[in-house]
């Protein structure tokens, strides 16, 4: 799938290499993918297959190189079918973490003897704190800092059953005081997770996550009058699981459609849906035919870059009623570049955002009425909807940029090297 996670390092790796730095962007688990210009490394370490297998047999600890490299061939990892639900990934994630005295301790020492040998990197920068297991070998090794980005790793711990939440709880909290920096891409995650990790708030430093501004629409839209050839899009861009929310969408879509006095209205989703999300998004949908709304509701699947840009621009406003806190809020910031007003939850970093922006309205987190009376406000009030569009669009073009993402991540590495 497209990883928003995935998205923003590649567009970083791209943006640090364009500024002059000498980048290398290496996959963890499977090949890289991207929608835009892919600049990672035809190698990827700790392979899916090798660090599954030896988290099962101890027989694959002791396998000779020859049988490693087979099973890390990028042909072969990109056909695996990802199963990232944390519910089965409790010994796994906790073994990922504990490093060397973890069960893909043989992959940690490859990736070491890798990087000392032929890479020789001045800085280690981790995408994610779920990876956060090798930053002492590689500190130790290299002679050189390790950071790491903070990026909702909380969510997927906590999803964990017991014993394992607690105890890759307490591996985070360990493994992060052994880095040299962490960055948070917001101010309400770099705070959430100071306590969530117990480090001091002055080790987080937050850089934003900006965007790659290519191709997204250079002026806001103007305002429009809705038809029933043409009626108002609202819109939905996220993976399809329960924790982003398309059910309560699909439910304040249908008391939206209870309302006589409104403007003719359609629902339109977007994104990747996972073969353990299937029962839930059928769920979804039948709800729709109980309720006759089938014929107002279109899933587009997941879309390239191209497709992305073209399916947000083509809403009039966007919303993704995530039932918990988010820490980025990526897709929305990708719908304020093209000027598309948003309707989101006023918890984690939507509340940031919508304030520092204001680019749409905030309702109460997992009440599908309060979605609805704000996705009303905005179809009842173009003027408001076009205005809160103009101004996330101005906001998002002048600050989200990822050039300026790149310009604060070379000065954290800058001073990081000069101690």
């Amino acid at each position: 799938m497209y990883c928003g996670s995935c998205l923003s390092g590649a567009a970083l790796a791209r943006a640090l290499g364009e500024a002059g730095q000498d980048v290398l962007l290496v996959p963890a688990y499977t090949p890289l993918r991207t929608d835009e210009e892919n600049v990672s490394t035809d190698r990827v370490v700790f392979g899916g297959l090798n660090v599954y297998l030896q988290q099962r047999s101890a027989l694959f600890r002791r396998t000779p190189g020859f049988l490693d490299w087979l099973l890390d061939r990028p042909g072969l990892l990109r056909r695996l079918g990802g199963q990232t639900r944390p519910e089965r990934l409790g010994p796994l994630a906790v073994s990922m973490l504990r490093g060397q005295q973890g069960r893909q301790q043989k992959e940690l020492d490859k990736l070491a003897d890798w990087l000392a040998e032929e890479v020789q990197p001045e800085v280690v920068h981790l995408s994610t704190a779920l990876l956060v297991g090798v930053a002492s070998t590689l500190a130790e090794r290299l002679d050189v800092p390790v950071v790491c980005t903070l990026s909702g790793e909380d969510s997927f711990v906590e999803e964990l059953p017991e014993p394992f939440r607690t105890e890759a709880r307490d591996e985070l909290r360990t493994r992060c005081a052994e880095l040299a920096a962490l960055v948070a891409p917001s101010g309400y995650y770099a705070e959430f997770m100071a306590e969530y990790l117990d480090v001091a708030p002055e080790r987080i430093t937050v850089i934003r996550r900006g965007l790659n501004l290519e191709g997204h629409a250079t002026e806001p839209k103007a305002q429009r009058v809705p038809s029933a050839e043409e009626p108002i899009a609202i819109g939905y861009l996220s993976r399809i699981c329960p924790t982003k929310g398309l059910h309560q969408l699909a439910e304040a879509f249908g008391l939206l459609l209870r309302e006589p006095a409104l403007p003719p209205i359609r629902l339109r989703a977007a994104g990747y849906l996972g073969r353990g999300d299937r029962a839930y998004f059928r769920q979804i949908l039948r709800q729709l035919n109980r309720r006759g709304m089938t014929d107002g509701f279109e899933y587009v699947g997941e879309l390239d870059r191209e497709g992305k840009i073209a399916f947000l621009q083509s809403l009039d406003v966007l919303s993704i009623p995530a039932t918990r806190p988010q820490s980025t809020g990526l897709a929305v910031l990708e719908g304020w570049a093209n000027g598309t007003p948003a309707a989101v939850p006023d918890h984690g970093v939507f509340s940031e955002l919508v304030a520092e922006t204001g680019g749409g309205l905030l309702y109460e987190p997992n009440r599908p009425t309060q979605l609805a009376a704000a996705l009303k406000q905005l179809v009842e009030d173009p003027t408001l909807a076009c205005r809160c569009g103009q101004q996330a669009h101005q906001t998002v073009h002048r600050d989200y940029d990822i050039r300026r993402t790149a310009e604060r991540t070379m000065e954290l590495y800058s001073t990081l090297c000069s101690v």
